[in-house]
Formats: C-alpha cells, sequence, structure tokens
C-alpha cells in the first residue's frame, strides 16, 4: 500500500527541521499548490496576535510601511507568520478557493467565506501584497494565500456580524472558553487587562455564574473598563502597569478588603506579569495566562519563590465549542462588542 504525500497533522508542509511538527518548524512550504487533503484559501486579512504585533511596532515603529514590511518579511524567511521574538502568530480571514479530494471536515465549500481558528504560527502562508495596516486593531489587509488541513479547524464566518468583527473576537476565542471552565465555583475573580480578550473573558465569567461570581479588573487604561463596570460585566477595577506586581497586588486587594482571587486571568500583551498574577490569587486558586508574552519558567518559578500552593494553566487557543461561544459572548453583551468595534475603527 502506497503512503500518500501528505499527512493530516501538516508534516508534508515542514521544510525544516525534519521531523519537526508545522508549529515548531523553522520553515514550511507555502509555495507548492494545495495537496488533497487540504482546503485553499485566498487570505484578505490577517489578525495579528496582539503580543506580537506590540513587540514588531516596539521594534520598528508605529509605522504602517515598516510594520507591512516586517511582517513580509517573516512570511517570507519562514513561510508562515510566527514572529520570532514571541513565538506567537495570530489568524486570518478568508475565502475557501478549493477544497482537496481527501479533505475530511464536512461543511466547508469553494466560496464560503472563513477565519481560521488555528493560529498562523502553524499555517503555511504565501503574501503577495499587503495593502493596509490597521495599528489600533493588529489587522493587515493583504492579498495571499494559505493551505490547511483536518487538524487545522475553520469556522464559516456568521452572516449577522462583520468580517473585521468575527475575525478580532476568534483570534481569541480560546480565552472566554476556558475562563468559564476554570471559573466554575469561584467567588471573585481578577481580569488582568481588558482588551478585547480580557473584554470577553469578563463577559465569559459573567454569563457562567452571574452574580454569584464578584469580578474585578486591572488594566493600563480606565476606558473600557468604565463602561464594563457601567454596564455591570465587571464590578470594580483599578489602573496602572501590570509589570509592577507588588503595585497590582496592593491595588486589587483593596477591592477586595485584603481577600485573594479564586481565579485570575492575565490577559496582557506584554511580558514581565507573570508575578502580578501569581500574587493576587489565593491559596489552591487558579491563574490563566492567556498571553503569549508569558515566561511559563518565570511564573513556576516565581511562584514556587512567593510559597504559592496555586495551578498554572498555559491558555490554549482550542477548545470544544469556542467559537460559538465567544460570538455569543459578542451578541449577548453590546457594551463589548461596541468596545470591540471603536479598537477596528
Amino acid at each position: 500500500m502506497t503512503t500518500p504525500p501528505y499527512h493530516d497533522l501538516g508534516l508534508h508542509r515542514v521544510l525544516s527541521p525534519e521531523g519537526a511538527l508545522p508549529q515548531a518548524a523553522q520553515r514550511l512550504d507555502n509555495l507548492s499548490g494545495g495537496f488533497p487533503n487540504e482546503v485553499v484559501i485566498a487570505v484578505e486579512t490577517l489578525n495579528v496576535d496582539s503580543a506580537s504585533f506590540h513587540q514588531i511596532a516596539g521594534e520598528v515603529g508605529k509605522d504602517e510601511q515598516a510594520i507591512a514590511a516586517r511582517i513580509q518579511q517573516i512570511v517570507g524567511e519562514r513561510g508562515k507568520m510566527q514572529n520570532p521574538v514571541t513565538g506567537s502568530g495570530g489568524m486570518l480571514l478568508g475565502t475557501v478557493r478549493s477544497v482537496g479530494e481527501a479533505y475530511k471536515i464536512g461543511g466547508i465549500k469553494a466560496g464560503d467565506r472563513v477565519a481560521s481558528l488555528v493560529s498562523l504560527t502553524l499555517t503555511p502562508l504565501h503574501l503577495t501584497a499587503i495593502h493596509k495596516v490597521h495599528l489600533d486593531a493588529d489587522q493587515v489587509d493583504v492579498t495571499g494565500t494559505a493551505y490547511l488541513w483536518p487538524s487545522s479547524p475553520i469556522v464559516v464566518l456568521p452572516a449577522d456580524l462583520p468580517d473585521r468583527l468575527a475575525l478580532s473576537a476568534l483570534d481569541v476565542c480560546g480565552a472566554p472558553a476556558q475562563t468559564q471552565r476554570l471559573i466554575q465555583g469561584a467567588k471573585r475573580a481578577l481580569i488582568l487587562g481588558l482588551g478585547k480578550s480580557g473584554m470577553l473573558c469578563a463577559a465569559a465569567a459573567r454569563d457562567a455564574l452571574g452574580e454569584d461570581v464578584e469580578i474585578h479588573a486591572f488594566d493600563l487604561h480606565a476606558r473600557n473598563a468604565l463602561a464594563l463596570k457601567e454596564a455591570g460585566v465587571i464590578d470594580d477595577f483599578r489602573t496602572g502597569d501590570a509589570r509592577h506586581a507588588v503595585e497590582v497586588l496592593e491595588k486589587t486587594l483593596e477591592m477586595t478588603g485584603g481577600e485573594s482571587y479564586d481565579l485570575v486571568v492575565n490577559t496582557c500583551n506584554i511580558s514581565g506579569t507573570e508575578m502580578s498574577a501569581i500574587l493576587p490569587c489565593a491559596d489552591r486558586g487558579k491563574v490563566y495566562y492567556f498571553n503569549m508574552a508569558t515566561d511559563f519558567a518565570c511564573a513556576a518559578l516565581g511562584c514556587e519563590g512567593v510559597g504559592k500552593d496555586i495551578d498554572l494553566y498555559i491558555g490554549n487557543g482550542f477548545a470544544k465549542g469556542h467559537a460559538e461561544l465567544t460570538l455569543r459572548m459578542v451578541r449577548d453583551f453590546p457594551v463589548v462588542r461596541e468596545h470591540l468595534e471603536l479598537l477596528l475603527a
């Protein structure tokens, strides 16, 4: 029996190093046409991971042309969008050009408008042009082609939400889904960072437990927090630099009268916030890092160093039903939708 020249984990796209999976690979084949087990997507928009976009803008300046050139360089060198500093990627929006005869996932057909539910760090991507960089939305309008196999899920975009809004929310859809799992049984939760993932996590926590959970937030800016507090999504918040762990501890405990949190969700898009999530957490509590700038060795050793008996969770971008849940949060919480749209304006 002849082994087909393709693999459902995408190994046929790996150029180097030999034996690596596509996410860990240094370079992918982004030039071969679609294999029989692949969907070929005409790519229109990249939603770059927040930590990655923030790092690139810090490296080359907040300049559209410079950011576009750096993204083009990364994709040209690696065959995928994987920031060599943060290791993170993002996701894409586009139209299905073709579906291979050996692609085993039903419900996807040529002409469908889709978003990827896996990272650009494992997605073979060829860019013909970059047309526009949306500096405040972490999105890039492009002409390109991407290839995905059965183990890399995609979702047909909903008809009732604008494409860019759906893409922005789906980029972080693992976070609210995991938050709903982890919040069960909690009486008090803290969200670090109220960007799009933080707002969706706050909504997911409120949706899961209603008034039975007290939700606090900490962010550098007050705008999103004020709006979410007025809408009843969060109960209170403080502002400050999340890299200053002791300051975060002091300000967050002000809101609780000195009580620690059962769950802390870290959605910051910068490094150096590991201990800011650990210090306010109660013994036998949970810290969930949905922050691709996290140094997980620092988190583990730092937790040990301050004698905290807590569970640390690495953010996994995939959870069953995560796309549906996240889009429901956008629909059910108008304040979250409004502020997501403000980021895209």
